[in-house]
C-alpha cells in the first residue's frame, strides 16, 4: 500500500519553474574594490554530488565538481580534498567490477560460466573488504588540516549538522570476514574520517560547519552548499516512499525514512542557513535539489500515464524490461508516489530560494544555482523525447560543444555499451544510475563557474593571467579522463542483464548506493 500523503505536501500538476537569475533580482552592494581574494578561494559542503562519487564509489575525487572548479580557478594545487585508494575506493566501484568481469569472462556471461563469474565477483569484493577492514585502508588517518571539499556521500541535512569525528569513530567496530555478505562494514564512517581532521583528539567534536567556520577565519571567497538530495533519494534507490516522522532529527532513527516532509526539511534547512551565516564567506552559492525521479536508477515502465504527463505508471529497476515487469513481484514506486516525491522536492527548492532571498535582502552576497532546473532540461524520457510533456518554460540544455559533438548523443539515460568498444546510450550518469560521470560533474562545475563569475570571482590561467570571457570548463580534458563515455565496459548491453545478475547474487544496489 502506498504511504499516506502528509498534509504539508502540495501536489502540483506542473514542474516548478526554474529560477534563472541567481541573484533573484535583488542587488547587493559588493563594496570590495581591489581587495585581494581571501586565503581559501573555494570551500564546498555537500553530499555525493560534490564528494565525487561515480559508479558507486568515491575514487577519482580529483575529478569531482569542486576539484574541476578549482582547476579552472588555477588553485587545484592548493585545493584540499579527501582521497581514497585500494581496489576502487569506497564503497563499491561498479565500473572496475564490470571491467574485472569482462577481463575474466568476456562481454557476456553465459549460463555455464555463472559459477566462475560469481567466484570472480566475490574474490574481487573480498579484496576491497580486506583492504578497508583489515588492510591499509583500515588505519585511522592522522590528519590536522581541514579539506576544502567537505562533502560526504550519503549525507542529508542532519548529517552535515551533527556528524563528528568522535561519533564516527565510536561506530567503528571489529569487522567480520564474511564470505557471503562482503559489503565493506562502516564504509560511510571510513570515508567520512578522511574528511574530518582526527588530530588533535580534542577537536573531534567538530561538524563540517565548524570546520568551514575555522577556514572562514582565514577568509573564504566562495562557499558552495549543495545538500538535500539524500532527503529524497531513498525513494528511488530503495524504491519505496516512507515519509519522515517526528524523530527526523535523530541520526539513527532517521534511517527509516526515504523522503522528508517539506515541514521537516524546512526546519533542518533553517539550522543549516544559520550555520552557513556564521561561516562568513564572501560569496555563498546554494544549489537546489534535483528531481531524484529523473535518475535512471529507476526506469519508468510502459508509456506515460496520459498524453502530456511527466510520469509513467510504475518506476522499477532499469534492467527489468516492460515485458517482464510485474507490479506484484518487482520493486517499484507508482506514478502517484513519484509525483508526490517531486512535489516535495519542489517545496524543498522553494525553501532554499527563500533562504537566498532573505539573505540578499539583508545585504549578504548569496546566490541560487537551480541545479534542479539543469537536470530537468537534460531529462531524456521525461521531456526530451516527449514534446507533449514539456512545460512552457522548458528548453533543451545547451551542452558544451565537446559533448554536443558526441555520437551517439550524450543523454540522461542509463549508460550502455555498443559491443564494439564504445557507448550506445547515456553519458550524463555513471553506472550507479544516480551520480554523474566525469563529464557530468563538469556540467555541475560549469554552472558553478557561471554563478561565480556573476559574483565577480576572478579566474586565472596557470601562468596567473586573467581568463578570457566566457570562462568555460575544459571538457576536452574531462573527456580524456571519462572512461565511461569514451570506452565503457562492453558487458553492459541494452538489456542490462549483467546488472540484474549482480543485484540478485551480490545485492549490488545496496552495496553501491549508500543511503
Amino acid at each position: 500500500m502506498p504511504a499516506p500523503l502528509p498534509p504539508d505536501v502540495d501536489i502540483t500538476d506542473q514542474a516548478r519553474t526554474p529560477v534563472e537569475d541567481p541573484t533573484l533580482g535583488i542587488d547587493v552592494a559588493a563594496g570590495l574594490g581591489d581587495v585581494p581574494p581571501p586565503k581559501h578561494r573555494l570551500v564546498t559542503i555537500g553530499d555525493s554530488l560534490l564528494h565525487g562519487m561515480q559508479s558507486g564509489a568515491v575514487y577519482q575525487t580529483g575529478l569531482s565538481a569542486p576539484a574541476i572548479v578549482a582547476y579552472e580557478l588555477g588553485c587545484l594545487d592548493s585545493f584540499r580534498y579527501p582521497t581514497y585508494g585500494g581496489p576502487g575506493g569506497l564503497p563499491f566501484n561498479i565500473e572496475l567490477f564490470l571491467r574485472v568481469l569482462q577481463d575474466q569472462h568476456g562481454d557476456e556471461v553465459d549460463w555455464w560460466e555463472v559459477p566462475a563469474a560469481l567466484f570472480t565477483a566475490r574474490q574481487w569484493m573480498d579484496g576491497g573488504e580486506d583492504y578497508w577492514e583489515r588492510g591499509p585502508g583500515s588505519a585511522l588517518p592522522t590528519t590536522t588540516s581541514i579539506p576544502h571539499n567537505l562533502a560526504m556521500y550519503g549525507w542529508d541535512l542532519r548529517d552535515a549538522l551533527s556528524q563528528t569525528a568522535a561519533r564516527l569513530l565510536s561506530r567503528l567496530g571489529d569487522p567480520a570476514d564474511d564470505w557471503v555478505n562482503q559489503r565493506i562494514e562502516n564504509d560511510s564512517e571510513r570515508a567520512a574520517l578522511r574528511i574530518y581532521p582526527t588530530q588533535p583528539e580534542t577537536g573531534r567534536d567538530r561538524t563540517v560547519f565548524d570546520l568551514a567556520a575555522e577556514l572562514g577565519e582565514g577568509g573564504i571567497e566562495t562557499l558552495v552548499v549543495f545538500l538535500g538530495a539524500n532527503n529524497a533519494l531513498g525513494a528511488v534507490s530503495e524504491l519505496k516512499v516512507v515519509w519522515s516522522g517526528d524523530n527526523y532529527r535523530d541520526l539513527d532513527g532517521k534511517g527509516a525514512y526515504t523522503v522528508w516532509r517539506p515541514l521537516h526539511f524546512a526546519a533542518e534547512l533553517a539550522e543549516v542557513a544559520a550555520r552557513v551565516r556564521g561561516i562568513g564567506a564572501r560569496h555563498v552559492i546554494w544549489c537546489t535539489v534535483p528531481h531524484v525521479t529523473i535518475a535512471p536508477i529507476c526506469r519508468g515502465t510502459g508509456g506515460k500515464i496520459e498524453p502530456g504527463s511527466r510520469y509513467f505508471p510504475y518506476y522499477t529497476r532499469p534492467w527489468i524490461s516492460d515485458r517482464d515487469f510485474d507490479p506484484g513481484r518487482d520493486p517499484h514506486i507508482t506514478a502517484a508516489e513519484a509525483r508526490a516525491v517531486d512535489s516535495a522536492v519542489d517545496q524543498y527548492n522553494d525553501a532554499i530560494t527563500d533562504v537566498v532571498r532573505e539573505a540578499r535582502t539583508g545585504g549578504e552576497d548569496w546566490y541560487l544555482l537551480d541545479t534542479a532546473g539543469v537536470l530537468d532540461r537534460l531529462a531524456d524520457r521525461r521531456y526530451l523525447t516527449d514534446v507533449t510533456a514539456r512545460p512552457d518554460w522548458w528548453r533543451p540544455y545547451p551542452l558544451p560543444a565537446d559533448l554536443a559533438a558526441l555520437t551517439p548523443p550524450y543523454t540522461s539515460g542509463f549508460l550502455t555499451a555498443d559491443g564494439n568498444g564504445g557507448r550506445a546510450t547515456g553519458g550524463l550518469f555513471s553506472l550507479d544510475g544516480i551520480h554523474p560521470t566525469v563529464t557530468g560533474a563538469g556540467i555541475i562545475a560549469q554552472e558553478l563557474i557561471t554563478v561565480m563569475r556573476q559574483a565577480g570571482v576572478e579566474f586565472r590561467s596557470p601562468l596567473g593571467a586573467p581568463r578570457i570571457e566566457p570562462v568555460t570548463v575544459d571538457f576536452g580534458r574531462l573527456l580524456r579522463r571519462d572512461t565511461l563515455v569514451t570506452r565503457p565496459p562492453q558487458n553492459i548491453d541494452s538489456t542490462l542483464s549483467v546488472f540484474g545478475w549482480a543485484d540478485e547474487v551480490l545485492d549490488l544496489i545496496r552495496a553501491a548506493v549508500p543511503f
